[in-house]
């Protein structure tokens, strides 16, 4: 989630290798308290440029062309990717993105090779090396962990329903990225990107930067090349803050397009997994290869004759000729030079012939705001304990209060810069049959479906709706925390329906980016307007891994 600050709401009263960032740091087991917190790498003060690096911007199709001509095996990919890591993210600049490295990524791809071999692929994703997020489990070697030393150790009993997807397709999980921890989901003072069991993730374009959260660590990873492509979660704001800040593209589904079984919980009603890209057609082969009625998790079985295997079909270069796109202008909260930014996407767009209703603004976010944030007080408190409940009976927590208590033992290395105050409001919320819980959840869906979104579609005739998905990144601060710099994630959040952000640009050398907003299951539409706005704008630039600005 992206954290926000509601002024006001409370809830008291009622409410073979390295393969674990955490070990290559040395900071003793679990349990031993005193050590040192986890920042990350040193950054060097003039830090080297990356060596050149041949699969640089490759993208998915690129990487299949590479595969057919003989110029590249799965192995050979696979090894580049992780010495691209080990060059990048632990050493040299110190992006610290990836958490942990798969041990069997290399066995994974020689088994991939071999059935190229014998004329056997499995589609598009056959042989594409990714990274995923460190909240989504996988039943192998690996961890998940939420970022949290209370869960180090963990290995998931099962693989989560779009692993066994991504594995079923081909695709080689090279690792897990780095998160805010528990998907900033335990204070309302973290910095982005910070976890007890990965330190803190840098923005790879300016490296004292943040690079937004939760899926901080997917977004950076992603930007310097870590991976061909990486997956995010959100709730608020997780897959799109940091695509945008990273300069991706970031897809948000329509919740219940991708399953959440196997993915460490905040909101049933919010959460959902997607792509983060460099590119918006490897958002659309990612996003179809992944749907499917899940029986662990119900919201999918509405996406049933709604979803799409192949999203590519949607890809239309003249589609935004003629669409009608709702332009919000109020409550952005960006500064003067993004709004410039902002104006020439809309000049972008209106070349492009298309039909812009300027303005099509909103209430006050402030009532949606609160009332979002105790349900999902309400609903990160059921989510974990079902998710903990998960691992086993020999498990070392099984409630909230566990988790909090050990954070408390744990304070010199889990609360070394920031507390757990949203893990002890939620701890104090009732349960998801009381009446507060459900009033809250209407209220929710009729400001931002209702009397929001689906509104403003229908007056308007709209295919979309467009705005600033954030502002360029700002300095980590770990003492004070994060300084959001504007953003529209709410309203699709929040309905539950789909948001793309595509680069539009850059403030000083940082990206940002324009989000389109569709009615839900429109991923198709989305995703072909966001393609044609990349083709005429090319915003997208990769990352100098400066040491800062000026």
């Amino acid at each position: 989630m992206k954290r926000r600050r509601f002024l006001g709401v409370t809830l008291a009263g009622g409410i073979a290798t390295v393969t674990d960032r955490a070990d290559a740091q040395s900071t003793g087991p679990v349990g031993q308290t005193g050590a040192t917190p986890r920042v990350g790498p040193p950054v060097d003060p003039t830090p080297a440029a990356p060596d050149p690096f041949e699969l640089a911007e490759i993208t998915i199709a690129g990487l299949q062309e590479g595969y057919q001509s003989g110029r590249w095996t799965a192995r050979q990919v696979t090894e580049m990717y992780l010495a691209r890591i080990e060059s990048v993210d632990r050493r040299g600049p110190g992006v610290n993105s990836v958490i942990e490295i798969n041990p069997d990524a290399i066995a994974i791809a020689e088994g991939l090779d071999r059935e190229r071999k014998d004329g056997r692929t499995r589609g598009p994703l056959h042989g594409v090396p990714i990274l995923i997020k460190d909240n989504i489990d996988t039943a192998d070697r690996m961890q998940t962990t939420a970022g949290s030393l209370a869960l180090a150790g963990s290995i998931a009993p099962r693989d989560a329903f779009i692993v066994e997807k991504l594995r079923a397709a081909g695709a080689i999980l090279l690792g897990k990225t780095n998160l805010s921890e528990w998907a900033n989901f335990r204070s309302s003072n973290s910095s982005s990107g910070w976890s007890g069991r990965g330190g803190q993730t840098r923005n790879p374009y300016v490296l004292d930067r943040n690079p937004c959260g939760s899926s901080s660590g997917s977004g950076a990873a992603g930007a310097a090349n870590l991976a061909t492509i990486t997956i995010g979660t959100e709730t608020d704001g997780s897959i799109v803050c940091p695509a945008s800040a990273n300069g991706l593209v970031g897809l948000k589904p329509t919740v219940g397009l991708w399953s959440r079984a196997g993915i460490i919980p905040i909101s049933h009603t919010q959460d959902t997994a997607g792509p983060m890209t460099r590119t918006v057609t490897d958002a659309a082969i990612l996003l179809g290869a992944l749907t499917g009625v899940d029986p662990r998790d119900r919201a999918t079985a509405a996406s049933a004759g709604k979803a799409a295997s192949d999203y590519q079909q949607f890809l239309d270069p003249a589609a935004l000729r003629g669409a009608r796109i709702g332009v919000m202008r109020k409550h952005l909260g960006v500064s003067a030079k993004v709004e410039a930014v902002y104006q020439t996407a809309l000049d972008a767009l209106r070349d492009a012939g298309a039909v812009l209703i300027d303005p099509v603004d909103f209430a006050d976010p402030g009532p949606l705001g609160a009332a979002e944030w105790e349900v999902l007080a309400h609903e990160f408190k059921a989510g974990v304990e079902a998710y903990l409940a998960t691992l086993g009976p020999t498990a070392p927590h099984r409630t909230l209060a566990d988790l909090i208590a050990f954070n408390e033992a744990n304070r010199d290395r889990e609360m070394p810069w920031f507390g757990q105050e949203t893990f002890e409001l939620a701890a104090k919320t009732g349960s998801l049959q009381s009446p507060r819980y459900r009033q809250l959840l209407a209220t929710c869906r009729r400001l931002a479906r209702t009397e929001g979104l689906d509104a403003r579609f229908t007056r308007h005739r709209l295919d979309a709706i467009i705005g600033t998905t954030g502002g360029p990144a700002w300095p980590i601060d770990l003492i004070n925390g994060d300084r959001f710099t504007g953003g529209c994630s709410t309203w699709s959040a929040v309905a539950g329906y789909p948001a793309i952000t595509v680069p539009m640009g850059q403030v000083q050398g940082l990206p940002v980016g324009l989000s389109f907003m569709g009615r839900a299951w429109a991923e198709g539409r989305v995703l072909g307007l966001a393609f044609a706005f990349e083709r005429v704008t090319r915003a997208r630039f990769a990352p100098e891994f400066k040491t800062s600005i000026g």
